[in-house]
C-alpha cells in the first residue's frame, strides 16, 4: 500500500535524517514539521530519495488551540499519515536548583503536551484504516527513570512520555496501530552518517559515536507493514551506554 509519513520536528538534526531516510525506504510521502526557517536541504533530500515531500510550519510552543488548529490543517491538507515519528522534544541541561519555571514548562510542553496534541491529530484516520506506527523518542535511561545529575527536568518528561506511549500501545493495538519508543544515545553530532561516526571516539562502551543513521534504521524497522506484533516497547540506540558521560556524571 502507498505509505505516507509525518515527521514533526524534521528541519534538521536527527529528524531530517529520519525523513530522508524513509523517504528511501518505500514512503511515497513525507511531510514534515519545522517551527522557524523552511527546511529546503532536508526536503531536497527527501526528492532525492524518491519521495514526495512537503514542509508545514508549526510552533509547539504555541496555545494548545492553535497547535490543535495547526495540525488539524496539516492532517487535512496532507494526511492521512500511516506513521508518525515525533521528533519535537527540546533539550534543558541544568541542576535543578538553577531551572525555572519555564524551564519545566518548555520541557513537559515540548515533549510531552506536543507529542499528546500531534498523536490526537493523526490517530483518528489510523484506526479507520486500521493500520499506523507511531514512534516517539525517549532519552538513554528515561523508561527506568534512570537519574543524571542535570537531567531532572528533561529526564522526567521523558519518562512520561515513555509512559504515555506504552499506554496508548495498549489502547490502539486492536486497531493494528503500534506505538514505539527510541532512546537515542551518544549522539553530538546529528548530521553525520555512520561511516563518520565510527571514526569519533565516544564514552559508549562500542567506543563511537552514534549517527542519524543508526536511528533511522531503527525507525524504518519499527514502521515497516509486517511489524504489527511489536508495540509498547523501548528500544535503546546507544551503542551500549548506561551511563550518563562524564560531564554530566561528575560531581558538582
Amino acid at each position: 500500500m502507498p505509505r505516507s509519513a509525518l515527521v514533526t520536528g524534521a528541519a534538521a538534526g536527527l529528524g531530517a535524517g529520519i525523513a530522508e531516510a524513509l523517504a528511501g525506504g518505500g514512503f511515497e510521502r513525507v511531510t514534515i514539521t519545522y517551527r522557524k526557517t523552511p527546511p529546503a536541504a532536508t526536503l531536497r533530500a527527501i526528492a532525492a530519495a524518491g519521495a514526495q515531500g512537503a514542509a508545514v510550519q508549526i510552533d509547539y510552543d504555541a496555545s494548545e488551540r492553535d497547535i490543535a488548529l495547526q495540525l488539524g490543517r496539516l492532517v487535512d491538507e496532507r494526511g492521512p499519515f500511516d506513521t508518525l515519528v515525533h521528533g519535537v522534544g527540546p533539550l534543558v541541561i541544568a541542576r535543578f536548583a538553577r531551572t525555572t519555571l519555564d524551564d519545566y514548562r518548555e520541557m513537559f510542553d515540548g515533549n510531552v503536551r506536543s507529542a499528546v496534541l500531534t498523536a490526537h491529530a493523526v490517530l483518528p484516520a489510523m484506526r479507520a484504516a486500521r493500520f499506523g506506527r507511531v514512534v516517539f523518542f525517549g532519552m538513554n535511561g528515561s523508561s527506568e527513570t534512570r537519574p543524571y545529575r542535570g537531567f531532572s527536568l528533561y529526564q522526567a518528561a521523558k519518562s512520561a512520555l515513555v509512559a504515555f506511549a506504552r499506554c496508548l500501545a495498549i489502547e490502539e493495538a486492536a486497531s493494528n496501530v503500534t506505538v514505539n519508543v527510541i532512546e537515542p544515545g551518544h549522539i553530538r553530532d546529528k548530521t553525520v552518517r555512520r561511516h563518520v561516526a565510527r571514526t569519533i571516539v565516544s564514552p559508549a562502551p562500542r567506543g563511537r559515536a552514534g549517527s542519524f543513521e543508526d536511528v533511522a534504521d531503527v525507525v524504518r524497522f519499527l514502521v515497516a507493514e509486517e511489524r504489527d506484533y511489536l508495540t509498547g516497547s523501548v528500544i535503546a540506540v546507544t551503542g551500549g551506554l548506561m551511563e550518563a558521560d562524564e560531564r554530566n556524571a561528575s560531581p558538582p
